[in-house]
């Protein structure tokens, strides 16, 4: 007899899964929403700080351009006491800006070169005191370098003066007329020395963080350390030194006690870098402020926002320079 063929029923469904809730990227935990509405706060009120600031000094600004009898911009005198206040900053601006690059250029090289040899030549015994010295450099007080520039490094740069008017002096820009080394190249050299330990210490740290097996690598295909450094660091590195370098052409640009003490002022533009003569915005409003009345020291303010806006398109540069290499950076390594 034939058996009835068998019915085999079908395996039954698995439990349905219960729909996952979507990722909104809102806070959830209390913590979470306070950190979140304290950083949104901060950066609010960053955003309201600067917007005061910018305020202020275009309404004191106002005041005094609205009353100045000159160009503002390309008059070469500052008098705010008269009966008809004639100023203007185009020394202020030529000051401020040959000196910051004086100083850039001498600071930068050799702070990249110190960031190098602390991260990857110095052994490791010598690194760790070295980067703390290059560390406690840049707390050192701005009045000190001022001090130690006036007593110290003015006296012996004559000649090194001398030796550029020599073979240098034919250009214009290096003759020497044997007076007080108290010019732009001495304030450029005394803020590349100030300068030096913010560019080192950021380079340093971005260096630090170049990818290990990039540079094993490298090694591994026989390449020297110098090949290494020029093919993996320094181009994981290039915006790390754009932004420390900004940082110090920040405090270059704004810098007033140590500039005051080793500069002779004067609004006289001379194409000599080495002789007396020159001024910066900073100099210029420490040295007046406390003298000036109301109408002066909104002069002062009008010449503090033109700084203000130099700054500002200085950052915004390195901003967009930095974003036209962000494949070099180290999110992207």
């Amino acid at each position: 007899m034939n058996s009835a063929p068998s019915i085999t029923s079908a395996p039954p469904p698995p439990p349905a899964q219960p729909a996952a809730s979507p990722v909104s990227g809102k806070a959830v935990r209390p913590g979470d929403r306070i950190f979140l509405g304290l950083s949104r706060g901060s950066g609010i009120a960053l955003l309201v700080i600067m917007a005061a600031i910018a305020a202020f000094l275009t309404v004191r600004s106002v005041i005094a351009i609205s009353g100045d009898h000159a160009n503002f911009l390309t008059y070469f005198e500052w008098n705010t006491s008269g009966p008809e206040p004639k100023f203007g900053i185009a020394v202020l601006a030529f000051g401020t800006v040959v000196s910051s690059v004086i100083a850039m250029v001498i600071a930068v090289p050799v702070a990249v070169g110190i960031a190098l040899f602390i991260s990857h030549y110095a052994p490791r015994r010598l690194a760790s005191p070295l980067g703390y010295v290059i560390d406690l450099l840049a707390a050192v007080p701005s009045i000190i370098y001022g001090l130690w520039g006036a007593l110290f490094l003015v006296p012996h740069l004559t000649g090194l003066f001398s030796w550029l008017d020599d073979y240098f002096g034919w250009t214009g820009i290096f003759s020497y007329a044997d007076e007080a080394p108290r010019a732009l190249f001495t304030v450029g050299i005394l803020l590349a020395i100030m300068i030096l330990p913010i560019v080192t210490s950021v380079s340093r740290e971005v260096f630090l963080q170049a990818p290990k097996m990039h540079e094993e690598a490298a090694l591994a295909l026989g390449a020297t350390r110098w090949e290494v450094i020029r093919m993996s660091v320094l181009p994981f590195g290039r915006s790390g030194i754009i932004s420390a370098s900004m940082l110090g052409l920040g405090r270059a640009l704004g810098e007033t006690m140590a500039v005051a003490t080793v500069l002779s002022p004067s609004f006289l533009i001379n194409l000599s870098l080495l002789n007396p003569g020159g001024g910066t915005f900073a100099q210029n409003i420490a040295s007046k402020f406390s003298e000036a009345d109301e109408f002066g020291q909104d002069a002062l303010i009008a010449s503090g926002l033109v700084l203000f806006v130099i700054t500002l398109l200085v950052n915004g540069a390195a901003r967009m320079i930095i974003a036209r290499r962000k494949e070099y950076s180290g999110a992207n390594a």
